[in-house]
């Protein structure tokens, strides 16, 4: 069995393409038609799709005091789904700065959203929030930082940015992620991630402080 996609974007017939709504967020209406498995093409579909430029978010992590800082604040899409719309989530950030890195991005997010300065940045998966109605990408990454001064209230008034600051220790993630109470898919990967390399982020601090880095 192969795990490779059978056909590519030159599969894809785009018929028509409008942009009905255009605000902080944009909507997109596709008239198109694909190849088909079995053979042919299929009829002219119609897809709306939300479309948004890229997106990053990074999880610090204080390997001095192990800990990792989460961010909370009101999120709208949680309105319906949970019994508050605030929600703990890593600091994260959208592509809206022409010509800004996606590490250039990360670092100045950590500033305005924590006011923190990160280490090194190790990028971790990246992947599609919602490849069926959304043309997102979100990128993910794990740095170390002094989180010995974090907390706080942070973020761009102007812009409706309430954002507190919260550091957890490492020993108590896997209960929050079973509390549940992390219901968002890059604190959940980003987390599963440190606890699977959890040990081996130890030691190799271990092994700088031995020698002196």
């Amino acid at each position: 069995m192969t795990t490779q996609p059978g056909f590519s974007r030159k599969d894809v017939e785009i018929i028509e393409r409008e942009s009905p709504y255009r605000g902080f967020f944009r909507l997109d209406r596709l008239r198109l038609r694909h190849r088909l498995f079995n053979g042919g093409w299929s009829r002219e579909l119609t897809r709306e799709l939300f479309v948004r430029t890229e997106a990053v978010a990074v999880l610090p992590w204080d390997p001095v005091r192990d800990e990792i800082l989460l961010v909370e604040q009101f999120r709208v899409g949680a309105l319906d789904f949970r019994p508050s719309p605030w929600c703990l989530e890593l600091i994260a950030g959208i592509r809206d700065v022409a010509g800004e890195s996606l590490e250039q991005l990360v670092r100045r997010e950590a500033q305005e959203e924590a006011g923190i300065a990160l280490g090194e940045l190790v990028p971790l998966p990246s992947y599609m929030a919602s490849p069926g109605g959304s043309n997102e990408r979100l990128h993910l990454f794990f740095a170390e930082a002094d989180l010995g001064n974090a907390g706080g209230v942070h973020g761009h008034p102007e812009e409706g940015e309430d954002i507190r600051v919260q550091t957890v220790p490492v020993a108590q993630v896997p209960a929050l992620i079973e509390s549940g109470q992390l219901d968002n898919a890059p604190c959940l990967i980003a987390l599963h991630w440190l606890m699977l390399h959890h040990q081996r982020l130890l030691q190799r601090h271990e092994r700088q402080i031995e020698h002196g880095g």
